[in-house]
Parts: C-alpha cells; structure tokens; sequence
C-alpha cells in the first residue's frame, strides 16, 4: 500500500508542543525529522523543514511534514503548500502519495469536486481512493459511476471501508440483487470475515438480515451456537446460513465432525444449501487430508466454488492419486485459473496417466522454460534438466551509466544507507516502472554492488527477456555460510535456496512474528539451538549479525533435517511450519514429493517449500555447473509412522 510512507500514522497525529531545535544538517538532519515524525514532536519537525538545505532526500522532510499537517483534523489543509509540492515533484513516488492522502481527506471533507479532479492527475491510485472517486462521481449524478463498481464487486469478497458506499449505491440501484448479497454474504461467513459480513447484513432487507448478535455468535463459538440452535432456525433464510456458517467453522478444524454435525441437520436445508456445504467440506477436508474429500466435492454438483475451493479439489485428487478426478477437477475450473502453471503441469501429467501423450507434452511445453516449481517439473517431463544459461556480461554494462544517474535510483539508494526500507523500497520500485530490460538488469546490479540484495534480485526478475541468473540467485556471503553449511552436512544450494526465500539476504530483517536476520530465525528457537549447541550469551541482538545467524540457522537446518528422514522437502516446510506438522502432512502411503508440496495444508509454507526447492536447483546448476533435476530433489516422501 501507498500509505506506508504516510508516517504520521506510526504514532497519531504530531502533537504541537513547542521545542526548540538546534540546527543541523545531511543525513543527521534526514534523521532527526523522521525520528520527529515517528515520535509526535511536531514542533521539532516544523523547525527541522524550516532549516532547508541540499541533501538528496531533502522533498522528504517536506512530505512528511505536509502529509502529517494533512492528516490533523484541527488544521484546514493548506492547498498552496500541497499544490506547489505535487506540481514541483510531479511524477514521483510522493507527489502520488500525498495526492492520495489529499483525497483521502477531501473525502472526509465532503469535498467530492477536488476528489474528482486529484484523482484524475494519479498514475497508480489504491483500491480505497479509486471508491472514493466513484462514490464522488455518483454523488454529483455520475451514475456511469456504477460499472466500475460492479468490477469492484465482483473482483474481491472484501468490503474496504471506502468501498462499503458505493457497493451499497449498487444494492440501491438494483445492479445486484438480493440473491448476489447472500452468496457474498455466505462467502465472507464461510471464511469467518465477520466485519465484511455485518457490512453486507446492512445491504438487505432489516426483516431478513442476520442479526448482529446471531452472527457474532455463529462465528465465535460455532459449536455452542448449533447446540443451541432453534427448533425452527430451518424457516429463516438468515437462520439456514447463520447455520451453515458455524457449520464452516467447525469444518475449519475438523470437517469430519462438521459432517457428522451437518447429516444430523441434513433434512432442514435446501438443495442448493446443501450443495454449497458439500464445497465447504470437500475444501476443508482436502486441507485435512481426509479421504472422504473427495466424495464430498462430487456430492457438491454445480455449486458455486470459490478458487481456494477448486485448487483444493484438485489437491485431494491428487493426494488420492485419482488421476480421472485430477483432469475433472481442473478441467472444471474456471479459465482463468486453468492458465495457472500449477494445473497445466498436473493436468499434463493426468493426460499422460490417461495414454494422452501429445496433449501432456503440449501441456508441458506451455510452461516448461521457467525457473518456477512447475516449469522446472514440465521441462524435466520432455527431458530437459535445469542448466544454467551462460552469462552476458555486456548486458549489464549496456544501460549501467542511465541506471547510476537515475535520480529515482539514488534516492533509494540514500534511503537504504539511512536504514529506511519502507521508504527506499517504495522509491525504487517507483523508478522502475515502464523501464526495459537493458534498464532493469543495469539497476539490479547497482542494488548489487550496493549490498541492497532484496532489490538486486526483485529488479532482476522483473526482466521478461534477458534472464540473468547470477543477479536473480545472488549468492553473498559465501565466506560465511559455505564453512557452515559444510560443517552441518548440508547441500550449498538448498542452504542459499532457504536463506533466498526467507530473507532475500537482507540481515536487518524482521518478520511480523519477529523471525530475525538472514535466516529468518525466531528468537525462542535460536535460543533453544544457542544452548543446545553450547552457545552462551544469546540475545535477539545477536542474531541480527549475519555470522551469527548463519551458524544458528545451518545448526537448525541439521537438527530439522535429522528429524524428518534426511529429506530436504520435509525439512523445508518444518523450517517454514515446525517439525511437527511437516510429519503430520505425511500419507500412510509412499507419495510422490510434488505431490506433498502442493497439498500442504498452509498457504504460505506450500509456496515455501516449493520455491525453496526450485530455488536449490538453480543455486545447484550456478555452483556446480552442471544439469540439475528438481524431481531427483523432490523424490518420494516416506510413509507416516
């Protein structure tokens, strides 16, 4: 999101408190009006702008002072000072984030004329100030206004609160009906999106709508609520999908006895309610694993699947081994979910397993000239292993001058070397757009010799046509990872596909959970291995040193890795989701390893696992120089004991 950069919203709104300021300057200064921002002295802040100077990040004290003078209720906005610094710095990343607060504050002014002609001056504007835009341009008579609405509508379940006015207008205009409310409104239940779900409740009739508390508990305490539940729920529309949606909730974590629970109520559901509960259950049983998933999507018919719901009917397919229900499966998604690597690659191999082998290698060759999971996996099935393209030096040459003197760039850069990501990152991705190949490669070895190896790689793979793989798998600190990696047993490759996937070398890094440096290493485990392996003195601090976190997280990749039967994709997605549960998603029969990495249950670890796999193919082909073959690596998982 664009806001990111708004920083007043760290801490509220700056509070004026008078405070003298001394007066200094470069980076010192850039500091100093960021740590003001960041603490509320707004005094401090005004006096540090004030002092003006030369610095290459100098329009940044400027922003975050007029975007927090914006922000403040008890201020009129000062049009002349937004006008003069959109318009001297037309084009840039901050001229479109303080035109984007700009209109989110006329739009709390009621000021719909000035949202309609900011709007029309962005370049990429946010889902929340595109409805702003619509629910102005409706409100001055606009009703062309409705179309894109109904875009909005149909594009998302998720009711954005800037949205939730021109979603309604669409209700009230008779563009959705009655039945369009409560399959969206079954949607967000069925996914315990409780506060989209009161939002929706507010389009119906007040005579037929959930009650508030009804839902509240239907979706807190599912199963209290149907012990609970009314002789007569079934004669209510809104009684038959409050139930329905406790029913989903205990599906969540336990679809066998949501399916107990729900034959129990069978008779008191209509045929199409049933039919939407068989999806729910086929889903959440696939997730679990249970061979009854199935059986449960075919007894679901024609209803309406959400797409996490078709991918899971596919996955239980194909941890059933059934491939006649695996071609079923995708070839009943919808279009645009069929052109997805994952399913051409799947529904290739269901035509080969059929004696179809010109439709599978037609398959296969849609997708087989990737570095990706399944492009890897395709171009192994018309017998091609992975190898390295040879590097092109002369095509980072060819743009680096233009690419070093991009002010964006520079920007960036600076940003970087003050430890401001959020900001650097916004600024460099901001210089990117629309710039060829030449250009991207050129910046992504800048970021490289920077040491700003996130962006270096992120840059690299935005090249469509020149695919160098020295810049997209970066391999520093070598010095310090090869002797670990070594001294614990482990294959190089996997240890830089891990690290690759966790932190894309950056050593400040610091997940929402507070996973911590190259290694992504959570406190709590880092001190448990630190006293396993006879460390003293931990502290988080010390994994944020690199040297320090490569040896705590290789002497966790061994332990993991001993755990789970030596095999690199179980102990992938322990690293990513604990030992744990990297045994509990076993079978209790051999399966193939493609195949556990595309039934586990969690969404984030599914992609880990499988781009930690085909990232160690690649890091294998650049070290050693020599074909590499993902499916050797994936292998067969053994049998749950």
């Amino acid at each position: 999101m664009k806001r990111v950069l708004l920083l007043a919203g760290w801490t509220g709104l700056l509070a004026a408190i008078p405070m003298p300021v001394q007066a200094i300057s470069g980076d010192q200064r850039i500091t100093a009006a960021r740590e003001a921002l960041r603490t509320g002295k707004a005094a401090e802040l005004e006096a540090l702008a004030a002092q003006r100077g030369s610095h290459p990040l100098e329009r940044y004290v400027e922003y975050w002072l007029l975007s927090n003078r914006l922000a403040r209720r008890d201020q009129v906005p000062d049009a002349a000072a937004l006008d003069r610094f959109v318009s001297r710095y037309e084009g840039s990343v901050l001229a479109e984030n303080l035109r984007e607060a700009w209109i989110r504050r006329s739009a709390e002014d009621g000021d719909w004329p000035a949202v309609l002609a900011r709007y029309r001056q962005l370049q990429s504007p946010d889902r929340d100030v595109e409805c702003h835009f619509l629910h102005g341009r409706l409100l001055l008579g606009d009703q062309t206004a409705l179309e894109p609405a109904l875009r909005i509508w149909r594009d998302s379940p998720r009711v954005v609160d800037a949205c939730a006015p021109v979603l309604g207008r669409l209700v009230s205009a008779g563009r959705v009906d009655r039945d369009d409310i409560w399959l969206r409104l079954r949607q967000a239940l069925s996914i315990r999106r409780a506060k989209d779900a009161r939002a929706m409740t507010a389009w119906l009739d007040p005579a037929s709508a959930p009650d508030s508390a009804a839902l509240s508990a239907a979706l807190g305490k599912p199963a209290r609520f149907l012990d609970r539940l009314p002789v007569n729920f079934s004669t209510t529309r809104s009684g038959r999908e409050l139930a329905l949606a406790a029913l989903a909730g205990i599906a969540r974590d336990d679809a066998a006895q949501a399916h107990f629970r729900f034959q129990r109520l069978f008779d008191r559901f209509k045929a199409g309610e049933r039919a939407h509960f068989y999806g729910i259950l086929g889903w959440r049983g696939a997730e679990q694993h249970l061979p009854e998933a199935l059986k449960w999507y075919r007894a679901a018919g024609d209803a309406a699947l959400a797409d996490e719901q078709y991918a899971w009917r596919v996955r239980a397919a194909l941890r059933a081994t059934d491939w006649k229900a695996v071609r079923w499966a995708i070839e009943g998604m919808p279009e645009a979910m069929r052109g997805e690597s994952a399913w051409i690659y799947w529904l290739g191999r269901a035509m080969a397993d059929g004696g179809d082998a010109a439709a599978a290698v037609y398959q296969y060759a849609r997708i087989a000239d990737g570095t990706d999971f399944y492009g890897l996996l395709a171009a192994e099935e018309l017998g091609r292993r992975f190898e390295a393209p040879a590097m092109q030096p002369e095509l980072r040459r060819a743009a680096r001058e233009q690419a070093r003197s991009d002010p964006g760039l520079q920007r960036a850069l600076a940003l970087f070397g003050l430890d401001m990501r959020i900001e650097g990152v916004r600024e460099w991705n901001w210089s990117l757009r629309d710039k060829d190949d030449d250009f991207l490669i050129a910046a992504a070895a800048l970021a490289a010799e920077s040491g700003v190896y996130d962006r270096a790689i992120n840059t690299a793979e935005r090249a469509s046509r020149q695919a160098d793989m020295e810049l997209r798998y970066l391999a520093p600190y070598r010095e310090l990872i090869e002797p670990q990696a070594r001294a614990q047993g482990l294959e190089l490759s996997w240890v830089y596909g891990l690290m690759r996937q966790e932190s894309r070398f950056v050593p400040a890094a610091r997940s929402s959970a507070g996973a911590q440096g190259l290694m992504q290493i959570m406190p709590a485990t880092g001190r448990w291995v630190a006293r396993k392996i006879g460390v003293r003195g931990f502290s988080v601090n010390w994994l944020r040193k690199p040297e320090n976190n490569v040896m705590i997280g290789t002497h966790y990749m061994r332990m993991v890795m001993e755990g789970l039967d030596n095999h690199p994709v179980l102990a992938s997605a322990g690293y990513n989701a604990g030992p744990g549960r990297a045994r509990r998603w076993r079978d209790p029969r051999p399966l193939e390893g493609a195949i556990y990495a595309e039934t586990i249950p969690f969404d984030e670890t599914r992609r880990y696992v499988k781009q930690v796999m085909a990232n160690a193919v690649v890091y294998g082909a650049l070290f050693e120089g020599k074909p590499q073959s993902l499916k050797g690596r994936l292998g067969t998982i053994r049998p749950a004991q």
